[in-house]
């Protein structure tokens, strides 16, 4: 008999935090893999299925109510084969089982409980389960004991149950039938729908709990680029702002908690994901362009700084997240009683407390998340700088407690988000510091964390998890095109290019859809496709729009013809979904106008005013290279014109070009009029 059947917890040896967290569980915890199912087949037990990540509130409390307690860990160690998953270091297993969840009519969450049977294919399911019966919901213990029985003794029941899920997974994975192409105007249409979610009050989509949705906020500020309708610059400028004056934010050190349980951003649930920072960081840099404001400037500088100085590893890489709880309590970094705020500011305390809604009361179980959603003003220069000396001697103050643990794991894709924030960021705001800071992440991931060319997904302690997915190449390739675009080093677009193709042989289905697995990846109850928006872009949307940006900025037109054939596969998919697809109007958005700018400059310097233009577009769908010194400017195999010894640019648009502008008062009223 090998070790995987011993009587004991075997997540000690793994790297993830989040196992390891559950490493001293009297629970006799597995990790995911075949010997597991051999284990449930040789037993005759059900998998009992716990997937979470470490940041996760509500996975720490059915860990401290439920896993630690020796009664229920004797129940499930008697009834069931337990396995613990890591959500970030293994999406496809969530994502397959989180989509049986939702086939059950329940809503999904973390942490995700599933119950299996030998072969892996689920039978039942839920998320947090109470250790007794409350918040009305059966306890625990009474859920294990009735699916036990229900197995042993109603086997036949049980198995349809896993037959009938199991064929609604492998339709899920099925391929699109194709044949319905998008018409120009989809993506307008689509991002009009999303209006009538809109949150006209505190922005966002409307109720609680409102998640920072990166996909959604996108399609609202590419709708808003013609400024023909205001509703679409409004509901993206109200979104952003709300949520950066909103207890989301932390006012003290920077970053953006994952979502708020409340419709107004006040309170959240405190975990920062790197992920979600990405997408803010981006979000902020499109609201200044399209409206500057000194609140997105503020906002852009403090989250990266708040980056570099909490999530950074060794190496230049960034760790995934920080955890909601500290000293088992949650939030208790982040809050402060009046009287702390009183002794520690002393006579500027009253400024202090209006500004950010400090009450006698508080606003989260008698103390008070910090905000500025009654006081979103800028306000006079005095106050604002009285006000940034009281928020640098609290977060001083600050770093004295106990600090929440950090899930240092570093996963290519969300660094692949980050890496591509930091490096617009830096071009727009054009801050060499922050362009060198994304170069080095991006170093890192290439150095460490690839092997022939072939990314792996994770990396901590020199422990690979590998193959990669689909979202780590196609976060990537977009990482690299920034970071070509805004240095011109050809290196960057040749690992985008290399990237695709390894996208094209391991991950493309016959209908040039993707999979979010390797073709190398061990076999799962499905293949998991990447077609629906999570809190990232979907996989397919993020090859759509690397596929285009390759294609415009290499001048190859076979990118463009996989971004067609792409686009063909899922189109037929999308019929009137709301939730999940704005991700892929994006992408067709990108697909559907193609704006590209060609600069040639005899030097970098001369290139700067026509590179200000392109700073001030508000635009994603624009991509742009620079040509310096005597190299002729090519587009789509056509040299467009011969070097000269001014600078000038030129836009194309649907592979037809303007002509040569020389002035950058051109070149702003040419992207001006392209809307």
């Amino acid at each position: 008999m090998t070790e995987i059947w011993e009587p004991r917890n075997l997540l000690g040896n793994e790297s993830s935090p989040y196992l390891l967290q559950h490493a001293d569980n009297p629970v006799h915890w597995r990790p995911w893999g075949s010997r597991v199912l051999a284990e449930a087949l040789s037993a005759d037990k059900p998998i009992l299925l716990s997937i979470g990540y470490a940041a996760c509130h509500w996975c720490h409390v059915m860990a401290h109510e439920s896993f630690e307690n020796s009664k229920i860990a004797e129940l499930m160690n008697q009834l069931f084969v337990n396995v613990k998953v890591d959500r970030e270091e293994r999406p496809d297993i969530d994502q397959i089982y989180m989509a049986a969840l939702h086939a059950l009519g329940e809503q999904g969450g973390w942490p995700l409980t599933m119950f299996l049977d030998p072969q892996g294919r689920p039978f039942w399911g839920g998320t947090y389960f109470p250790p007794e019966r409350r918040y009305g919901r059966a306890g625990f213990p009474e859920i294990l004991l009735a699916l036990s029985k229900a197995w042993h003794s109603d086997r036949p029941t049980m198995l349809q149950n896993c037959k009938t899920l199991h064929g609604h997974l492998l339709d899920r994975a099925a391929p699109g039938k194709g044949g319905l192409l998008p018409r120009p105007e989809d993506a307008g249409d689509f991002a009009a729908r999303l209006l009538t979610m809109h949150d006209p009050v505190h922005g966002g989509t409307k109720g609680a709990p409102k998640f920072p949705n990166a996909p959604i906020t996108e399609a609202w500020y590419r709708a808003a680029r013609g400024k023909s309708d205001s509703r679409f610059g409004n509901a993206f400028i109200k979104t952003v702002t709300q949520m950066s004056c909103g207890g989301i934010y932390d006012h003290l050190g920077g970053g953006l908690s994952r979502y708020s349980v409340d419709d107004i951003w006040l309170a959240p649930h405190f975990e920062k994901m790197l992920y979600d920072n990405a997408h803010y960081l981006t979000a902020l840099t499109w609201a200044h362009q399209l409206q500057p404001s000194m609140l997105f400037r503020q906002r852009i500088n403090q989250t990266i700084k708040w980056a570099v100085r909490e999530m950074a590893m060794p190496g230049g890489a960034f760790a995934s997240s920080l955890d909601a709880d500290s000293e088992g309590e949650e939030g208790k970094f982040y809050v402060w009683s009046e009287p702390e705020i009183d002794r520690l500011l002393g006579k500027n305390s009253a400024l202090f407390k209006t500004a950010y809604g400090v009450s006698t009361n508080g606003n989260f179980e008698g103390r008070n998340i910090l905000n500025r959603l009654d006081n979103a003003a800028e306000p006079p220069a005095a106050a604002a700088r009285q006000l940034a000396r009281s928020c640098a001697l609290l977060l001083s103050a600050r770093e004295n407690r106990i600090r929440p643990q950090r899930d240092d794991k570093i996963l290519v894709d969300w660094n692949g988000y980050f890496i591509r924030a930091v490096a617009q960021a830096a071009f727009v705001f054009n801050q060499p510091k922050w362009q060198s800071l994304a170069a080095r992440g991006y170093r890192f991931v290439v150095d460490k964390l690839s092997e022939n060319r072939h990314l792996a997904h994770s990396w901590r302690n020199r422990v690979f998890v590998r193959p990669a997915m689909a979202t780590d190449y196609s976060a990537m390739t977009n990482a690299a095109l920034t970071l070509y675009e805004t240095t011109g080093q050809e290196n960057y677009l040749t690992d985008a290019e290399q990237w695709l193709s390894i996208l094209e042989a391991e991950y493309q289905d016959i209908d040039g859809s993707y999979f979010l697995t390797s073709i190398n990846s061990p076999a799962l109850i499905t293949r998991p496709r990447c077609d629906s928006d999570e809190a990232n872009p979907s996989g397919a949307s993020q090859i759509l729009e690397a596929l285009v940006r390759t294609a415009t900025l290499s001048g190859k037109p076979a990118y463009l013809e996989a971004a067609w054939k792409l686009t063909e596969a899922l189109h037929s998919k999308i019929g009137n979904a709301s939730f999940g697809v704005a991700g892929y109007y994006n992408g067709l958005d990108s697909l559907q106008r193609q704006r590209h700018v060609l600069i040639q400059a005899p030097d970098r310097k001369s290139a700067e005013p026509f590179l200000d233009c392109i700073r001030e577009t508000c635009d994603p769908a624009l991509t742009f290279n620079v040509t310096i010194g005597q190299k002729a400017a090519m587009f789509f195999g056509a040299q467009i014109n011969p070097p000269t010894a001014a600078a000038l640019a030129i836009v194309c648009t649907q592979q037809a070009c303007s002509r040569p502008l020389h002035r950058p008062s051109e070149l702003a009223a040419e992207l001006a009029g392209l809307h």
